[in-house]
């Protein structure tokens, strides 16, 4: 099994930046993981996801100002936020994909989740 810790939520003014960690462990292959993110009232979006070779994709309204990455020898990802919105108030969920070692079915395992409020 697989299991995800997140940090690196907090209180961060308009402009600024925070940087979210999740960090994978168990005796799973995990394979791709990603950001999610849910503010009260609205439905989970994606914010970014990342493959295991370090293939991104990113939601329109991040692109340019948040950055995913990945440390696979510590099955960990990164979230950089800059140039921080108010819209971009949410819990931010971490999503890894990961199966058994020896069989080919992929689980999805998400986090506790980070809440990150950026205000004035």
């Amino acid at each position: 099994q697989v299991q995800l810790v997140e940090s690196g939520g907090g209180l961060v003014q308009p402009g600024g930046s925070l940087r979210l960690s999740c960090a994978a462990s168990g005796s799973g292959f995990v394979d791709g993981m990603g950001w999610y993110r849910q503010a009260p009232g609205n439905q989970r979006e994606l914010v970014a996801r990342i493959t295991r070779l370090s293939t991104t994709n990113y939601a329109d309204s991040v692109k340019g100002r948040f950055t995913i990455s990945r440390d696979n020898a510590k099955n960990t990802i990164y979230l950089q936020m800059n140039s921080l919105k108010p819209e971009d108030t949410a819990v931010y969920l971490c999503n890894a994909q990961w199966r058994f070692i020896s069989g080919t079915y992929y689980y999805d395992e998400w986090g506790q989740g980070t809440q990150v409020t950026v205000f004035s």
